[in-house]
């Protein structure tokens, strides 16, 4: 099974550190989402591991190799870096030809991956005359032509369209179920939450955060339950007499703060209390990725004030 693996690695451009010391693994049977802000190291991260640039120290290996001593590398690693690389005069089927001949790939193959990003019909068209969600399809079919066991991919989603989005979520899933290796960087978290199960998070150059999903969200979100019973006080005095803090609403219902449905539900039966709606609010990947960042994006807009309203 081949894992990237990053140890220590370090980027300078003169004074400044684009990456700083990272050490993380992306390993074979799931999907690891890539997060930071613009200018956490993303981008020259995985430069580094697919030996498009060299690092300050450190290394970065896929299976246990650099990038630049793996034989045929098509075969082992696919990458989509950035989809308007393709030479815009080729056809679709003359850019992957070169790929493939480049990495001794037979031509049954350029077929398949046509077919499998949905582009077969436009195969002989001038790449100049793809919209950006066809060109993104055309890097992930060059991704895909060496049947990699690692696959790297950057902004996969951009510019594809709602059946292309759900399309390249469950080929990730699919790829990585089948026991490779999937690197994800996106910009959007609910995406990210839709199909990555590992996350590697990166602020200004630092790591983050190397965790899974689930504990990722726990550990940077606080719980929150919302519920309605017939009998307020009774409620309120049982809530706070077990250290909640529950919030009356001006529609009946009431908030506790750092509270599951497991906590809540079990005291209100213990003590009678009738309940006529209960439900947990489930913190999402993006709010626990904001309160992680807050303080880590090096690119920031101000919010624009309040206008006032004149009559």
């Amino acid at each position: 099974m081949t894992s990237i693996d990053v140890t220590n690695l370090t980027k300078r451009y003169g004074a400044t550190r684009a990456v700083d010391g990272l050490t993380f693994a992306v390993h074979p049977g799931r999907v690891t989402g890539f997060l930071g802000p613009n200018g956490a190291g993303k981008s020259t991260t995985m430069r580094l591991i697919l030996g498009l640039d060299r690092p300050t120290s450190g290394t970065a290996t896929i299976g246990g190799r650099a990038y630049a001593a793996i034989d045929e590398p098509l075969r082992h690693v696919g990458a989509l870096l950035d989809a308007g690389a393709a030479q815009a005069s080729r056809t679709a089927r003359d850019h992957l030809r070169i790929l493939a001949a480049a990495g001794r790939i037979g031509p049954r193959r350029i077929d398949e991956v046509l077919e499998q990003s949905g582009i077969a019909s436009a195969a002989n068209r001038r790449i100049r005359t793809f919209s950006l969600g066809m060109r993104q399809r055309l890097g992930i079919a060059a991704a895909l032509l060496g049947d990699p066991a690692v696959l790297m991919l950057d902004e996969p989603s951009n510019g594809l369209d709602p059946e292309g989005i759900i399309w390249i979520r469950e080929l990730m899933r699919q790829l990585a179920a089948e026991g490779r290796a999937v690197l994800v960087s996106s910009h959007l978290m609910g995406e990210t939450a839709s199909f990555a199960d590992h996350l590697v998070v990166l602020g200004r150059g630092r790591l983050l955060a190397d965790t899974g999903m689930r504990d990722f969200i726990d550990t940077w979100t606080t719980p929150r339950v919302r519920l309605r019973t017939t009998d307020d006080e009774r409620l309120r005095n049982v809530l706070t007499g077990k250290g909640f803090t529950p919030v009356a609403g001006e529609d009946g219902t009431w908030t506790v703060e750092g509270a599951r449905v497991t906590d809540i539900g079990p005291l209100a039966a213990h003590a009678g209390i009738p309940i006529l709606e209960l439900a947990g609010e489930e913190a999402t990947l993006e709010q626990a990725y904001l309160a992680l960042t807050a303080d880590r994006t090096e690119f920031a807009a101000t919010r624009p004030a309040a206008q006032e309203v004149r009559p």
